[in-house]
């Protein structure tokens, strides 16, 4: 062991600043842009670098003290491997110029800790998110083939590839990564047979249409974002994984309207105006809490029953979709939900929500009667069970009380994820939301 002479203090060390990890399932991010340069001395607490995830663009603290010594990502750098060295920090005391770069790192090796820690940076603050991708269930035990060695090199995979593998009997060693640093993940394994090898994961970009089929058209070429990307490898899983039950209900609407009328008058003066749409999703809360059997979300071989109501609510923002959430609706009075809603909408669109405001939920919504749809099918924001889509309310004819009248209708469509819900669990859902909706009084009781 070195030993340090009385009297002298330790020789200071540089700190490697390295890709944090922002979300339980991020891989790589966009070094958006540099706050700081080389020679810049920084304290706790000072921003130095805003990096863009397949979910948000985070702005990031400095936890220790000291001088910039090295920059090793260069700013709009894309596809940076989370646990790769991005800077160097020399302590109090280092010569700046003696400071050699950090050596880069490869991804985390199996059996070691997943989520790779900054040593020298935390998140500060969230921007725009095309929707969360939340935490898996809890960890299953992996056999110890999981992280056995192969040729002397050990089979590097995310903790989701190895329950999958542990679920199915497939031996790791015998499958191809097509992670970072060949790290293998859930495509990777989902194809595969007990006792042998994965089939190739499918190739998203293969199957989309080439450049060159442009057909002679006048068209200029937009580079993805991070989160149109998110949005449509998202989408197109739910699609592929999830067999989707759809259930739609037409709803009269006049009874709720009135109501928020004379609730709007009486709540003028504290300055809260009740919209529809927070209205439907105090009903949706109080429909899952009614018909439990819909508040849940598949896990493989188990399921997780929600005991209360968190809905995500679709927002557009520009370029994508994010879906802040209204945490325990159901237990939330009306006025409580309008403003916490304008609060989330307002921040998503400015790129400010934290990111335990958009990832969770145990449902969603999306209303699209401001744009005049009738009707539509949404796609289910995975690991949710559930989605409810609102049509616009519009005069049609209607029977009222056994006799036809022109009555203001929207139609509802619930989607639901047929491995955890039953279709007659989402009529007995819709049922409800129907119920409440059209009995609006139970909204407010």
């Amino acid at each position: 062991m070195q030993q340090i002479t009385k009297g002298m203090k330790p020789r200071a060390m540089s700190i490697a600043i390295k890709m944090p990890a922002l979300s339980p399932t991020m891989e790589e991010g966009t070094l958006s842009r540099w706050l700081v340069k080389v020679g810049d001395t920084v304290k706790s607490g000072d921003i130095m670098a805003e990096i863009e995830t397949d979910k948000a663009t985070m702005e990031f603290e400095a936890v220790d003290e000291g001088t910039i010594a090295d920059i090793a990502v260069p700013e709009g750098t894309e596809g940076v491997k989370v646990g790769a060295v991005i800077a160097t920090l020399a302590e109090d005391g280092e010569d700046v110029a003696s400071v050699k770069p950090a050596a880069a790192s490869a991804a985390p090796a199996s059996g070691a800790k997943e989520e790779v820690k900054s040593e020298a940076v935390v998140p500060a603050k969230a921007g725009a998110s095309c929707g969360d991708t939340q935490p898996s269930a809890q960890p299953t035990e992996v056999p110890a083939f999981a992280g056995t060695t192969k040729g002397g090199d050990r089979v590097v995979a995310s903790p989701l590839a190895k329950r999958i593998a542990a679920d199915k009997g497939i031996d790791l060693a015998s499958v191809q990564g097509s992670g970072p640093h060949g790290r293998i993940v859930k495509a990777d394994v989902e194809g595969a047979k007990p006792g042998g090898a994965a089939a190739p994961a499918p190739n998203l970009a293969a199957s989309a249409p080439a450049a060159a089929q442009d057909f002679g058209i006048p068209h200029e070429v937009e580079k993805l974002s991070g989160m149109r990307k998110t949005i449509a490898r998202r989408l197109t899983e739910s699609k592929q994984q999830i067999p989707h039950i759809y259930l739609t209900v037409d709803i009269q609407l006049d009874k709720l309207l009135k109501l928020r009328a004379e609730l709007n008058g009486a709540l003028e003066a504290d300055g809260v105006k009740l919209s529809v749409n927070d209205m439907l999703i105090k009903a949706l809360a109080k429909a899952l809490l009614r018909v439990p059997s819909c508040n849940v979300q598949f896990a493989g071989d188990e399921l997780l029953k929600f005991g209360r109501a968190d809905i995500s609510v679709a927002v557009s923002i520009p370029g994508g979709l994010i879906t802040p959430i209204v945490v325990d609706a159901g237990a939330k009075s009306l006025s409580q939900i309008s403003t916490e809603m304008k609060d989330l909408a307002t921040r998503a669109r400015d790129g400010k929500l934290q990111p335990h405001e958009y990832q969770g939920g145990t449902a969603s919504i999306s209303n699209m009667g401001m744009f005049g749809i009738k009707q539509f099918e949404a796609v289910i924001n995975p690991p949710q069970a559930m989605i409810m889509a609102i049509g616009a309310g519009e005069q049609r004819p209607y029977v009222v009380d056994g006799a036809l009248s022109v009555a203001t209708v929207m139609s509802a469509t619930g989607s639901f994820d047929h491995r955890a819900i039953d279709g007659a669990d989402g009529a007995q859902l819709m049922q409800a939301f129907k119920q409440l909706v059209e009995n609006p009084l139970g909204l407010v009781a």
